[in-house]
């Protein structure tokens, strides 16, 4: 199944936030406001700006599930990344990453391992999956890993060069 066949809402409420970024190459970030990781969020845009004329976006997913990091309403996350960080790439319904209420879509995602061999439950915010414009996951990437990672933008060219 692909990534973007799993139903999303985005964070104004909106169905179908996964459906509308088909056929992009996409990379799949949890995120949240009040992390040490919370800088990504200016590479992650940096990203998102660099490639988006090449048919690739960053989808950013908020969840609340690690330290109590994301305890905001969509509302205050919205003006948080926008303010902060001028984030305009498009973000998700806040969900649950791992646990009970996992949403499907990181039910699937949690059996492809990173580059460390690590499957199974997300470790913490800003865990990264690169999703290929057939909606197939290319890589995972711990959450340390920098978005502007040398693996992580030769495995995001190589997938807008195919």
């Amino acid at each position: 199944m692909s990534v973007y066949d799993y139903e999303m809402a985005s964070l104004d409420g909106q169905p179908g936030a996964l459906a509308a970024q088909q056929g992009k190459v996409a990379l799949l970030v949890n995120v949240a406001s009040k992390c040490g990781l919370t800088p990504q969020y200016e590479v992650l845009e940096a990203l998102h700006e660099r490639y988006r004329d090449q048919n690739f976006t960053v989808i950013g997913v908020p969840c609340n599930q690690f330290g109590g990091q994301e305890p905001g309403s969509p509302e205050e996350i919205r003006e948080f990344c926008s303010m902060t960080y001028g984030v305009t790439f498009p973000m998700t319904e806040k969900i649950d990453v791992n646990g009970a209420d996992r949403h499907p879509l990181y039910a699937e995602l949690e059996s492809f391992a990173d580059g460390e061999g690590h499957t199974g439950d997300i470790r913490w915010n800003f865990e990264k999956f690169l999703i290929g414009a057939d909606g197939e996951v290319i890589a995972r990437y711990a959450p340390m890993t920098a978005p502007d990672a040398p693996e992580i933008i030769d495995a995001i060219e190589g997938a807008l060069a195919t």
